[in-house]
């Protein structure tokens, strides 16, 4: 069953536009009690198990706007650890300079992501492919070394988050679960909203082709902009949730390439180009971390076979294929034409289909 978004009337044929058809609502049934069951689970869980869940939130949230930024937007970054890194000493500043709570003054940390994020478009906005990533690297790696120059941030050798170590470890841990479920969360609903935009259309089209869209009337710089502040907030965010949690910043490890790596393997293995891609591409990486990474070099040898399998056997990953198969979103973003006779059942008579990236 379909839910019409539109109808028209043509002659003597009624014409309905949807775009989630039964399962979908099924699905979102489903997910929300798994919210909810994941909301409750502090109250009920072992402190190891929500520790460990902190970590595939942050992972989901980071791949869900590296996503949103490579594979809608095309802007091919490789320095999203500035903004965590940026996130996690705003953090730092706010918690134990200001006075403010760290629950609180994680929303401080976004606001920080969103203002760095500013000046740094006007750079790497006038870059392209190959020659954006480096820009952002370059970028990432300046703000690493002004933190780590700076001696009240602790310098190379970072510095403990004084106020998230005195909430005690009963406080701290449920606040940092609920934060990474919450950016989670948020990163996924955003992104989808986005999509189902007119500034969703236009990232599609400027990733597919940049001239033809400005040709077409999109404005790239005010798209470009939306997307891209809104990735930097979100990892900041983020970056600030893995100060709190792990209780201490250290320049190496807030602003570590890893980070982006890890996000690159997660979204090209689930489906680039795809809501559902980063959840899956995340699942996978955190099993793998939790079963293999206890027998040293060989667990980066299984994400490498791993990613090697995945790129040959599907280009687009594994979420990709699967529409391919089936013409099937969690998320949809296709509309689909339906004729509309009396007495029947609709009949679909096109579908626009969403294009994978990759």
């Amino acid at each position: 069953m379909s839910t019409p978004i539109a109808t028209s009337v043509s002659g003597e044929k009624r014409y309905s536009v949807s775009v989630a058809s039964r399962t979908n609502f099924y699905i979102l049934a489903a997910g929300v009690i798994i919210f909810i069951i994941l909301a409750t689970l502090p109250l009920f869980g072992g402190t190891a198990l929500t520790r460990r869940l902190v970590d595939f939130f942050t992972l989901l949230a980071l791949a869900e706007l590296w996503n949103l930024m490579v594979g809608y937007a095309g802007l091919l970054s490789a320095g999203q650890q500035g903004f965590i890194g940026i996130g996690s000493y705003t953090l730092w500043l706010f918690a134990d300079k200001f006075g403010i709570h760290p629950f609180i003054a994680v929303i401080f940390a976004a606001i920080g992501g969103a203002i760095i994020a500013l000046p740094a478009a006007a750079l790497v906005f006038r870059l392209k492919g190959g020659y954006l990533a480096i820009g952002t690297w370059v970028i990432a790696e300046t703000l690493r070394l002004i933190v780590a120059n700076i001696k009240s941030t602790g310098g190379g050798s970072g510095i403990t988050i004084q106020a998230a170590s005195q909430l005690g470890t009963e406080t701290r841990v449920p606040g940092a679960y609920w934060w990474a479920l919450a950016s989670a969360l948020i990163a996924i609903v955003v992104t989808y909203l986005l999509l189902r935009s007119r500034t969703g259309l236009a990232l599609k089209a400027m990733r597919d082709n940049d001239l033809a869209a400005e040709s077409a009337g999109v404005n790239l710089w005010r798209s470009k902009m939306y997307t891209w502040v809104i990735a930097g907030a979100g990892c900041a965010l983020v970056g600030a949730i893995v100060a709190i949690h792990l209780l201490r910043v250290q320049p190496a490890a807030a602003f570590h390439i890893n980070w982006t790596a890890y996000l690159i393997f997660i979204t090209v293995i689930g489906g680039m180009g795809t809501i559902e891609g980063p959840v899956i591409g995340t699942i996978i990486f955190y099993v793998l971390r939790e079963t293999t990474s206890k027998y040293g070099t060989w667990y980066f040898i299984a994400l490498g076979i791993l990613a090697i399998v995945v790129t040959i056997w599907s280009p687009a990953g594994i979420y990709g294929y699967v529409i391919k198969k089936t013409n099937f979103m969690v998320f949809p973003l296709q509309r689909k034409l339906s004729v509309l006779d009396e007495g029947t059942a609709p009949a679909e008579i096109g579908t626009g289909a969403e294009k994978t990236a990759g």
